[in-house]
């Protein structure tokens, strides 16, 4: 147990009481841990939020060897996605409809977009390409999420992945693991065939929000704002402003991740001032 946080991304008590059963030993019932879990989730959200390589993890931390090989484990054995979906359907669950009617754990509806990435070197070229719209050589992430922001689903391609046969990856991915989805807003670049091949495969209706004809500049469009702020958060996470990661599905990962740490602080909100709060002199 951690006496005190060294760290603002250190969990606080209450958080780690709700995600502790979320990450159980990798080998129950073997010899005991040499590193306590609940340090191992430290050091993964402090490489998220500080966009740290693995390598130059403070030295109060476990040896980054010992915290890379769980984050992968986790990725891989899908305990991130289990942690993620529990903590998803708990904030949503505490969040009320206006009026105050209660909100179901499993999302209805949903948005869709995609945002182009600069690639690191260590991003390969097999899984790396140019998005000649934003001018980006990298990757793209494709993302779902509920009308409260939270995360859905997200898929990472290269960024040469055209937006509607991105959508259609990840609407595919997102339909089994959210049976409830019948209604995902979407912008103009998934306008065309697509909707109609949703609808018939996936039985989710894809409705496009277009801007409007005589729009000069930028406004805030209905439903489409509510991903673009899921973007912004992201982007609080240093790790997420490019893409260093060799594989995709360790992006996704650490995509997760970062809607962890977001996820905790609402439902236990950290103590202190916020960094948004006026300092009185």
């Amino acid at each position: 147990m951690v006496a005190n946080r060294r760290y603002p991304t250190d969990l606080t008590d209450k958080q780690w009481t709700l995600i502790k059963d979320w990450v159980p030993a990798i080998k129950p019932g073997g010899r005991p841990e040499l590193h306590p879990r609940r340090e191992i989730v430290n050091a993964i959200l402090y490489v998220a939020r500080s966009g740290c390589a693995w390598r130059m993890l403070p030295k109060d931390f476990p040896p980054w060897q010992t915290v890379y090989w769980y984050f992968s484990a986790w990725r891989d054995d899908g305990t991130i996605n289990r942690l993620h979906t529990a903590l998803r359907e708990e904030v949503r669950e505490k969040t009320p409809r206006p009026g105050g009617k209660a909100r179901h754990a499993w999302p209805s509806a949903g948005v869709v977009d995609s945002q182009s990435l600069r690639g690191a070197d260590t991003v390969g070229a097999d899984s790396r390409g140019y998005d000649a719209g934003k001018r980006v050589n990298g990757r793209k992430r494709h993302i779902v999420v509920d009308t409260l922001g939270l995360l859905m689903m997200v898929v990472v391609s290269a960024a040469s992945v055209q937006d509607r046969d991105g959508g259609e990856m990840v609407l595919t991915r997102a339909r089994p693991a959210h049976p409830r989805l019948a209604h995902v807003f979407a912008d103009g670049g998934y306008a065309g065939a697509l909707v109609a091949r949703v609808r018939s495969a996936l039985k989710i209706t894809l409705e496009i929000v277009a801007k409007p004809a005589d729009q000069k500049g930028f406004a805030v469009l209905p439903r489409r704002w509510v991903v673009e702020r899921t973007f912004a958060w992201m982007m609080r996470w240093r790790r997420l402003v490019r893409d260093y990661e060799r594989l995709p599905a360790t992006h996704e990962a650490m995509v997760r991740w970062a809607m962890v740490g977001l996820m905790l602080n609402r439902l236990a909100p950290r103590p202190g001032p916020k960094p948004w709060s006026k300092r009185r002199g």
